[in-house]
């Protein structure tokens, strides 16, 4: 069931949200990345490394990235030039469109190549092969390149396996990597991840790996392939999975919110929703059982050590729960909060009304084409003291900065005494 905020709200949250920034800043505002990725896990990638200031040229094919035919819309965008998932992964980056099969356009994204320090993208095994336009070409050209791929079971190069060339998404990754095996209900019932995990978090690695060999390409002048599997990648999340397993050989189920080996460690019934409250160690345990009016608790046998606890857990669970359901959430964390660690379940209003989101400024209010009002869009979580990144603009229009980026792209060439027709 799809519930809505009726209230409204949604239509007027970008004014607590903080303004975009004034143009292009951060750690690497002197990189330039050549993206010819697609969908979700690429995208993200090179949507983290412009919120730090990188030159994100998005090469698309003509008829563009393909989500950005995918919803949702504004109530008054008739347009539809792009909807949120495209506004979401795109932001801070420029729009050309090439069609790499026609020789034209070829010589324009070598062009871009020679005057690059990263492409990244997340094609299938093969397809850049196809083209001619592999990573060995470019590295032929530009010696200092650095190239992120990611791929569903990652690159041959690194190791090519029976899974090599097949496709993947999100929640293809989750599954094969571990994830969806032991995410779910207590009662067995499994689900994915409400966020694609299995696209952001090999993003996110490759971000990493990027400015890795980017720090090695500095030093040494010379450029890497850099290789991120989707399913590897959330192997990698899972670490538990595996730790359990190699010693002991359990093999983890589903627990719903319980953690297997910490208690109190959950979520618990308020009168309005629900709250998490964490307090593993024994002093925490103290603290909870004097503010809850149960100190009783704190000598019992039963609940003396967090194993024990475990071992106790729906007992546990029947002690806190007795308190948190007799008031609303926000009562419950105001008792709590700096003390026992705890907090909300937040739904996107609720974050989109929190003091904490307006102070962070970790919503900017986003111009939307077509829309008569700004959008919000997370900001980057990361925080500098000297060069701070950020949101500057919105995604691009299809192919918006072609000329801009082609006169850039001449006016660099004969900076190098290069001569292109």
């Amino acid at each position: 069931m799809t519930v809505h905020d009726e209230t409204g709200s949604y239509r007027t949250a970008h004014e607590q949200a903080a303004p975009m920034a004034e143009g292009r800043r951060g750690p690497l505002s002197d990189v330039r990345i050549v993206d010819l990725t697609q969908a979700l896990a690429g995208p993200y990638c090179t949507m983290l490394l412009a919120d730090m200031g990188a030159d994100v040229i998005k090469v698309e094919p003509p008829a563009g990235d393909g989500v950005r035919l995918i919803g949702p819309h504004t109530e008054v965008d008739d347009d539809h030039h792009f909807g949120g998932y495209y506004a979401s992964g795109n932001r801070n980056k420029r729009s050309i469109t090439l069609d790499l099969k026609h020789g034209p356009d070829i010589d324009v994204f070598l062009r871009l190549v020679d005057t690059a320090d990263v492409v990244v993208e997340n094609f299938r095994a093969g397809v850049m092969e196809s083209l001619g336009l592999e990573y060995e070409v470019l590295r032929e050209r530009n010696p200092k390149l650095v190239y992120g791929a990611i791929r569903g079971f990652g690159d041959p190069r690194s190791g090519e396996t029976l899974y090599s060339y097949w496709p993947a998404y999100d929640v293809v990754a989750q599954s094969m990597g571990g994830l969806i095996s032991h995410t779910g209900t207590k009662a067995g019932e499994l689900v994915s991840s409400g966020p694609s995990v299995g696209d952001l978090y090999p993003a996110t690695m490759m971000v990493g790996g990027i400015t890795a060999a980017l720090y090695h390409a500095e030093k040494t002048g010379e450029g890497q392939f850099v290789d991120i599997g989707m399913m590897d990648s959330i192997m990698a999340l899972c670490e538990s999975l595996t730790w359990r397993y190699t010693y002991t050989g359990e093999l983890q189920e589903p627990r719903g919110a319980e953690h297997a080996s910490l208690c109190p460690f959950e979520l618990y019934d308020a009168a309005d929703g629900k709250v998490a409250i964490a307090a593993p160690a024994n002093r925490q345990w103290e603290l909870l059982c004097k503010i809850i009016d149960r100190t009783d608790c704190v000598d019992d046998e039963r609940y003396s050590s967090a194993r024990r606890r475990v071992n106790h857990r729906e007992e546990v669970r029947e002690i806190i729960t007795a308190w948190t359901s007799t008031m609303p959430k926000a009562a419950v964390v105001e008792r709590l909060a700096g003390r026992v660690p705890c907090g909300p379940v937040n739904t996107a209003a609720d974050l989109a009304a929190d003091p904490h989101v307006k102070a962070r400024q970790m919503y900017v209010a986003i111009d939307h084409p077509g829309s008569e009002r700004p959008v919000l869009t997370p900001n980057t979580p990361l925080r500098f003291s000297e060069t701070q990144g950020g949101v500057y603009a919105a995604a691009p229009l299809l192919n918006q900065h072609a000329d801009e980026i082609l006169a850039e792209l001449e006016a660099i060439e004969r900076e190098r005494g290069e001569e292109h027709p």
